[in-house]
C-alpha cells in the first residue's frame, strides 16, 4: 500500500517505511542523516539538510529526495538556513583541521597554535577546541606523534643518530634526547638495535579463555594476548621485541598477572590497570574511545568513528580493533557490527563472545 502522503513523482516501490524513517530523522534534526538525503517542502518552495535549525513543516508537505540536484530539478531552492548545497558545517570544520594537520606534517618545525589558528580562520582557543574534538588529541600532541613517527623513519634509514635528529627535523640534540623517551618509548640507540636491552617482564598463565599472556615494560601492560599454545604466545613477543631482553617475571609481576585475570573475571575493575600504549594518533584515538565502554555494553564501529569525530572512519576503526594487542584491558572487544552481532576478533569470535556474555551477566 502507497501512503497518500506521497509525491506523485516519487518511485511507487520506495517501501514506504524508508521514508518513515527518513521524516523521524527529520524530526530529530538527527546530523548523521546529513548528506544521505534531504527534505523539501511543497508550501514553501524551500530544501533542507535533516538537521536544519527551521520551523518542522508539516508532514503532509514534506518530499524527500536523494541529492541536491534532484531536489532543484524538482523546483525547489535551496535553504538560506541550513545551506544544504554547501559544504556542511561539521565538514568545514574537518576540512580546517585535515589542513592543519597537514601544516603540521609538511613543516620543518612545528606551527605555533596561533598560525595553525589563523590559517583556519578561527581563534586560538576555538581552534584548539575544534582541533582536539576532531582528533582526539591536541595540535601540540598531533605534532609529537607525527615527529615520532619521523624520528622512526629517520633513525631505520639513516647512517648515525645525528643524522636521524636533523633528518626528523630536530634542530639541535639535546631537544630530540629530552624528547627521545616519549617519542620512541626507549633510548635511540635501542630502538635502532630493534628494542635492544630494552626491558621486557613477561609471564604465561591460563585462564577460562585458554593460554593467556602478559607482558609488561617499566611503563605499564604493553599485551595481553590470548591462544591455545602457551610457546606461540612466547615465540610471538619475541618476534614483536627481537632485540628486547624478555624476562620472565617475578613474584611482583605474577601479581600483575593475577590482575590481568581477574580483569576477565570482574572486567569493571580493569580501569586502574597501568597500560604502555604504543600507536599511531588515530590508533590511540580509537583505543581511548573502546576503553570508555562501560563494561556489559557494545558499540558499533561506526558509533566509535562518530565518537572520535570521524563518521566516514568505520573500516579504519576495525583496523584498529584488530591492532590493539593489549586483550580485555582495551576493550575492543565491545565493539560489534551495526546489528549488534560479533565480527572479527584478534584472539576468535569465541573468545569475543564469551567475554561479552560474562560481562552482560556481570
Amino acid at each position: 500500500m502507497v501512503s497518500s502522503t506521497m509525491s506523485a513523482n516519487q518511485p511507487r516501490s520506495r517501501p514506504v517505511r524508508d521514508d518513515d524513517a527518513r521524516w523521524q530523522a527529520v524530526q530529530r534534526r538527527d546530523r548523521s542523516a546529513d548528506g544521505v538525503f534531504y527534505y523539501a517542502v511543497r508550501t514553501t518552495g524551500v530544501y533542507c539538510r535533516p538537521s536544519c535549525a527551521g520551523r518542522l513543516p508539516r508532514r503532509e508537505n514534506v518530499q524527500f529526495h536523494a541529492s541536491c540536484a534532484e531536489a532543484e530539478r524538482a523546483g525547489f531552492r535551496a535553504c538560506k538556513r541550513c545551506r544544504p548545497n554547501e559544504l556542511a558545517p561539521d565538514a568545514r570544520q574537518a576540512a580546517a583541521v585535515a589542513q592543519a594537520c597537514r601544516m603540521i606534517e609538511e613543516a620543518e618545525e612545528h606551527p605555533s597554535l596561533a598560525t595553525l589558528a589563523k590559517a583556519a580562520g578561527l581563534s586560538r582557543f576555538h581552534f584548539h577546541r575544534l582541533f582536539k574534538a576532531t582528533t582526539g588529541v591536541t595540535p601540540k600532541a598531533y605534532a609529537g606523534a607525527h615527529r615520532g613517527r619521523r624520528v622512526r623513519d629517520a633513525l631505520a634509514s639513516r647512517d648515525s643518530v645525528t643524522e636521524a635528529i636533523y633528518g626528523a627535523g630536530f634542530n639541535s640534540s639535546g631537544r630530540f634526547y629530552a624528547a627521545s623517551s616519549d617519542l620512541l618509548g626507549m633510548t635511540p640507540t635501542e630502538f635502532r638495535a630493534g628494542g635492544g636491552n630494552n626491558l621486557i617482564r613477561f609471564a604465561v598463565g591460563e585462564c577460562s579463555l585458554g593460554a593467556i599472556l602478559v607482558a609488561a615494560t617499566e611503563k605499564g601492560v604493553c599485551a595481553i594476548e590470548f591462544g591455545d599454545d602457551p610457546e606461540a604466545l612466547v615465540r610471538a613477543l619475541e618476534a614483536r621485541f627481537p632485540r628486547a631482553r624478555l624476562v620472565g617475571g617475578d613474584a611482583k609481576f605474577e601479581q600483575l598477572v593475577a590482575q590481568v585475570v581477574g580483569l576477565i573475571e570482574a572486567p569493571a575493575h580493569g580501569r586502574d590497570l597501568p597500560l604502555d600504549i604504543r600507536g599511531t594518533a588515530f590508533q590511540q584515538r580509537v583505543w581511548r574511545a573502546i576503553r570508555a565502554i562501560p563494561a556489559g555494553a557494545t558499540a558499533s564501529y561506526a558509533e566509535i568513528a562518530r565518537r572520535i569525530g570521524r563518521p566516514r572512519a568505520a573500516r579504519a576503526v576495525a583496523q584498529a580493533c584488530a591492532s590493539n594487542v593489549i586483550a580485555v584491558a582495551i576493550p575492543c572487544h565491545r565493539v560489534v557490527r551495526r546489528d549488534g552481532s560479533s565480527s572479527g576478533y584478534r584472539w576468535g569470535v569465541a573468545r569475543k563472545e564469551a567475554l561479552l556474555q560474562r560481562e552482560a551477566a556481570s
